[in-house]
Formats: structure tokens, C-alpha cells, sequence
């Protein structure tokens, strides 16, 4: 599965705006970044997934899974600190809530932190952590993810600790997780609702949903996202949910124990904030 961050939140992204910024005044400053989520970001309130695929470019998924890997081994070696959207960065962007939430389920397991992360692409999240991570007595990091990414993470990547799973079964089959991890996955998923059910179902005690893409109001909005070239050719289907209907879904099976500001600002107007559920008695 390819990478789901937005690139245009990226803090590469802004980083560079905030140098123009300094240089321009503030009328072309304006003109500038309208032009730039003009023509990048998300768009559109498409009645169904097919509506918003057939306005979509699709993607090169081969290529992609290419620049993510030879990023990835980059961090690996220690070239770099951190990728992202198979974007190198000379210092980790740490995301501080989601690093809390997975350091506190592993104090609550007495040092035992087993994730299983659906849609975690070459292992992102656990390399922005490794040096964290590496501090916790037992760490299994287990990734679901498209059978494309599963191989090449196997042949390049995985070790004792991380791991790549064709589906939930063959994970389970194999190791027993106490944190399910969603991080900028969900609102790319044709049926997401679907898919957080048959999640639910599996009862692991402590949920991450990170990076989840909030709108006001009670319904849905089906947009499709324009990723800049900096990063890959892209186009594809992506959801906005209504945050009171979202949260009254994944009440019924958790304890919302936080909700927090993921810090990022996109075109349309929303928020992105991700939650840290534990499994109700």
C-alpha cells in the first residue's frame, strides 16, 4: 500500500513556504500559496468512489514502492533520520501525541509493545521511532500491507523485530498484537467503515487512528487528492468524515481516552487529529 501522508502538510512543505514567505510581500505571498493548493491538495464532493476514481490519474505503483524502499534503506543506514512519503528529512519530524500513546501501551504491558500496523508502507512510523522503540524491553512491529510492499519489505527489511503480513490472519497466525495502529489509512479505503469493523473484531486492546481527516457538519465528503510530482504522480480517491459521525462509530466497541491535533493544515476546510481508544469491558 503506498504511502498516505499529504504531501502538501508535509513540514518540508512548509518549511519552504515559510522561507518565501520572509521574501515576499504579503499579497504575492497569498496569490502564491492559492495558486500552489490550487492545483494540489484535495478537491471535489463526489457522490461515490467510482465518481472520484474516474477523475483520478491513478498511480505507478512499482514506482512509488521504489522511491519509498530506497528511502527507507537510506534511514535504515543511517544516511538519514527520517523519510516520509519516501521524502528524506535531515531531522525527525517526531509526531509527540502518537510516540506517547505507543510508549504507554508498552508500560501498560509491562515493556511489551506488539503493534500491528495496517497500511504502515515500509515501516515509516517505526523508523521516525526506532530510537525510542529500541528502549522497550519486547517490541514486535508487525505491517499489513499490499502484496508489493510485503515482498519487497521482506526481502530488504525485515528482521526479529519488524515484520510484513499479506493480511490480519497470516499476522495473527504468528504473533498476538496489543496496539492497533491506523495511521493516514483509513480515509483512502473505498469502505473504510467496513474495514474498521472487521479491525474492531479482531479485540486488540489499544487503538491509534492517526492523521484522520475531519469535516463539520453529518455527512461524509468524498474528494480526490492531486499529489505534487515533488513527491510522486498521484491522484486518487480520499474521504473526509464527519467527525460527531466517526467517533459515534468507534464508540460503540472503544473508550475514547484522547483526541488530538495532528498540527497539520490542508486546502479544504477541516482538521486532522488523530484518537487513542481502548477497548471497552
Amino acid at each position: 500500500m503506498f504511502e498516505f501522508g499529504s504531501p502538501l502538510s508535509s513540514p518540508l512543505s512548509f518549511n519552504i513556504m515559510s522561507i518565501i514567505k520572509n521574501f515576499l510581500p504579503p499579497f504575492l505571498y497569498n496569490l502564491l500559496r492559492q495558486s500552489i493548493f490550487r492545483r494540489y491538495g484535495w478537491f471535489g464532493n463526489f457522490s461515490s468512489w467510482k465518481a472520484a476514481e474516474a477523475v483520478s490519474g491513478g498511480y505507478d505503483s512499482d514506482l512509488i514502492i521504489q522511491k519509498v524502499l530506497q528511502s527507507t534503506l537510506k534511514v535504515k543506514r543511517g544516511q538519514y533520520p527520517y523519510e516520509r512519503d519516501s521524502v528524506l528529512f535531515d531531522e525527525i519530524q517526531y509526531d509527540w501525541p502518537l510516540l506517547s500513546g505507543l510508549m504507554w501501551v508498552a508500560s501498560r504491558n509491562g515493556g511489551d509493545l506488539n503493534v500491528l500496523d495496517f497500511g504502515g508502507s515500509l515501516g515509516s512510523t517505526y523508523w521516525q521511532n526506532r530510537k525510542f522503540l529500541t528502549t522497550i524491553p519486547s517490541l514486535k512491529w508487525n505491517i499489513i500491507e499490499q502484496s508489493k510492499y510485503v515482498e519487497v519489505g521482506r526481502e530488504h527489511l525485515q528482521d526479529i523485530t519488524l515484520k510484513f503480513y499479506f493480511t490480519k490472519e497470516e499476522c495473527l497466525n504468528e504473533s498476538r498484537p496489543n496496539l492497533l495502529l491506523l495511521s493516514s489509512v483509513i480515509s483512502y479505503i473505498k469502505e473504510p467503515f467496513d474495514l474498521l469493523h472487521s479491525l474492531f473484531q479482531l479485540n486488540i486492546e489499544h487503538v491509534i487512528i492517526e492523521r484522520i481527516l475531519f469535516i463539520e457538519g453529518p455527512h461524509d465528503r468524498l474528494t480526490v487528492q492531486r499529489v505534487t510530482p515533488k513527491i510522486y504522480n498521484a491522484s486518487y480517491p480520499c474521504w473526509f468524515f464527519s467527525e460527531s459521525k466517526f467517533m459515534d462509530f468507534v464508540k460503540k466497541r472503544y473508550d475514547v481516552l484522547e483526541v488530538y491535533d495532528c498540527g497539520l493544515k490542508l486546502n479544504l476546510p477541516s482538521s486532522v487529529k488523530g484518537i487513542i481508544l481502548k477497548l471497552k469491558k
